[in-house]
């Protein structure tokens, strides 16, 4: 099964724009070769290129503290679990404070490491980060792995509070919503959404059909058309029915 996700604001699309960047950033850490630290190094400009809207991080402070208000009033429900609520409340009162506690703006230190900023300027040019032209920088890879992996997470440290937000916000999205079984009609789909306002669609299809959904959608409607790819990976239309699970969610 595959899961597509379709974000209805820009705020929501910021994020899964940084929560993809961090796991990219993950893999290609925990990685051995010079190359593959430098697409690490590499996402790190990428994530401070998008987080850099100023109120990003009040954003996810006022959302953390939405959520944990909205949790509270769950204490008295006797269907839920009091460790399992206790312990988000707690995860959720972590990561406040932590991001509350990171100072300036996000990425300021990597901003003001001249040779990183002059790693970013040369990264941006095709082929800009040969060692002819960055010499010191062909020095660095050349050391150890470990010596790398604890450079760049040095770097890294100061943008962790803000993923771990990111990812405990649309970690309770995704959870928020509920899954339905539908079709697509000849592999078209709408459904009308009455001005009900969510920030975030998962589609969930089985792979093996060879169905691409392309969504759209806004406060009134949604719409799902499915494709398909030929040999030369053009979109075709795709004529059949389509079964998928649909997910709409919202705080």
């Amino acid at each position: 099964m595959i899961t597509y996700e379709y974000p209805f604001n820009e705020r929501i699309r910021t994020l899964l724009r940084l929560e993809d960047l961090y796991e990219k950033f993950t893999f290609f850490l925990h990685q051995q070769h010079p190359l593959q630290h430098h697409v690490a190094l590499s996402t790190i400009f990428e994530m401070l290129e998008v987080a850099g809207r100023a109120d990003l991080k009040s954003d996810l402070l006022q959302e953390l503290e939405r959520q944990k208000q909205t949790l509270l009033g769950f204490r008295s429900n006797p269907n839920v679990l009091p460790e399992r609520l206790d312990a988000i409340l707690s995860e959720l009162d972590r990561s406040s404070s932590a991001l509350m506690a990171a100072q300036g703006k996000t990425g300021q230190n990597v901003r003001d490491n001249e040779w990183l900023m002059s790693i970013r300027g040369r990264t941006i040019i095709p082929g800009g980060a040969c060692e002819f032209d960055l010499p010191s920088y062909y020095a660095w890879q050349q050391r150890s792995p470990q010596q790398r992996f604890n450079d760049i997470s040095s770097w890294f440290a100061p943008l962790a509070p803000l993923f771990d937000a990111i990812n405990i916000v649309l970690r309770l999205l995704r959870e928020s919503g509920r899954s339905t079984k539908t079709i697509a009609q000849s592999g078209s789909y709408q459904q009308m959404l009455q001005g009900k306002v969510y920030q975030m669609l998962r589609l969930t299809i089985d792979e093996s059909l060879g169905a691409i959904p392309e969504m759209s959608a806004n406060k009134y409607m949604l719409w799902v058309r499915f494709t398909s790819q030929d040999g030369d990976m053009k979109p075709k239309s795709y004529e059949n029915d389509v079964s998928f699970e649909l997910t709409l969610c919202n705080f």
